[in-house]
């Protein structure tokens, strides 16, 4: 579509001129649809919001978008800025046969295509072998010298001994990890150490496939866990964790996490201690079937594969519930700038239109700790605005139809 004012891609961004005011069909601030509403915006700052005709402000600018909903930049839970889809280049093979300097400049083009696509925030859950490589991206987003979303970043995840990848070498060759590995009295240290080299948050592994048939089970114990959650609490950072089975579940709920990431494993009893605890649940839907259609599902023709009827079922068990639904779906497993299928996806199991838009909004600002300046069109919060063709409310899918992406007020699409 074609707006009033011609808007031109540019690369790195410009600020709207002051007191720009954008008027579209309607917007979604963070919370409800509101028709015929506009906002106005001042330099990074949104400062003013309502209905068209109570806006007094002479703005010096007008963005017209017809046939658009506005709404707050998407803010996307779980990504790896720094992974690519595992049926271009396998994650082994990314891991131990690409250097840092070229994950870099791989994942500077995802953090492009993630912006462009109307994510203005994205918690990065882990460099996969990278060190802190997702610290200097930060970074350079930040210092405006690539474009990119606001990354809030985990830095290297935190492993037990043993427990991650790549394996399958041989026992006499200590192999490049993807994590983090510590264990017992040590844990302290390393969250101290990551937090010093720039983690906005602590990720663990609470689980992973290194059970005695491969299957997922808990890699450290509740006193292991607690003492990473209480470390990263001293310094007012959260811990989130990857967990897949019922009792990894379990242990990082009571051990103090924030959310659980994947958690298709998750039972009734222990998803009602996640709602009790006020625990969030990142489902990651996306990954879950990108990678069975790596593996040679496909969708609507052959079996559904037993991992996405488990994430199909503890997602609307989850909804029953009524755990706080934390919108991430791993991105990285599959494309960036593609964030959009999570959502859709998250629609397809039981969710419903207007709660989606809450949860990649408003709700994610609030788990992240971010809803005194982000998710919300509102008087005083930061200048992160998109457009969208259409009506989300009442067709999601208009999601991936972006016509203007505004980010710390700076014009980007």
């Amino acid at each position: 579509m074609k707006s009033i004012l011609i808007l031109p891609f540019i690369v790195f961004g410009t600020f709207v001129n002051a007191q720009t005011r954008i008027e579209a069909d309607r917007i979604f601030d963070g919370n409800e649809i509101h028709e015929g509403w506009v906002v106005v915006i001042d330099q990074d700052k949104i400062v003013a919001v309502g209905p068209s005709a109570s806006i007094k402000i002479k703005a010096k600018e007008t963005i017209l978008l017809p046939g658009t909903t506005l709404m707050p930049g998407m803010i996307e839970g779980h990504s790896h800025m720094l992974l690519y889809p595992y049926n271009q280049t396998n994650w082994n093979d990314q891991v131990l046969k690409e250097s840092e300097s070229y994950r870099v400049l791989r994942a500077s083009v995802h953090a492009k295509n993630t912006l462009l696509a109307g994510v203005t925030t994205s918690r990065d859950l882990g460099s996969e072998g990278a060190g802190y490589a997702d610290v200097g991206l930060k970074r350079a987003i930040d210092d405006g010298l690539i474009p990119g979303p606001r990354l809030l970043v985990a830095g290297p995840a935190i492993v037990a001994t043993g427990a991650y990848g790549p394996k399958g070498f041989s026992t006499e060759i200590d192999i490049h990890k993807g994590a983090e590995e510590a264990d017992g009295n040590e844990l302290r240290q390393v969250v101290r150490n990551q937090i010093g080299r720039g983690a906005d948050f602590i990720k663990v592994y609470a689980d992973y496939r290194w059970g005695a048939n491969g299957e997922a089970r808990p890699t450290f114990s509740l006193e292991e866990l607690t003492t990473i959650v209480e470390t990263a609490k001293l310094s007012g950072r959260y811990v989130v964790a990857h967990a897949s089975s019922d009792e990894a579940i379990r242990l990082a709920v009571l051990a103090g996490v924030e959310t659980i990431e994947h958690g298709q494993g998750a039972t009734k009893s222990t998803l009602e201690l996640m709602k009790e605890k006020g625990v969030a649940l990142c489902p990651t839907l996306a990954a879950g079937e990108a990678i069975s259609e790596y593996n040679g599902w496909i969708k609507g023709k052959s079996e559904t594969p037993n991992r996405v009827i488990e994430s199909q079922n503890s997602f609307k068990t989850a909804l029953e519930v009524g755990v706080t639904i934390c919108a991430g779906g791993d991105v990285g497993v599959f494309e960036h700038g593609t964030n959009v299928r999570e959502f859709l996806l998250m629609e397809e199991y039981g969710m419903s239109r207007i709660e989606i838009l809450k949860a990649i909004t408003s709700g994610n600002a609030e788990i992240f700790h971010l809803e005194q300046t982000l998710g919300a069109i509102k008087v005083g919060l930061k200048a992160d605005i998109i457009a969208v063709s259409g009506n989300p409310a009442k067709k999601l899918s208009s999601l991936e139809q972006i016509e203007l992406v505004i980010k710390d007020g700076v014009r980007v699409k």
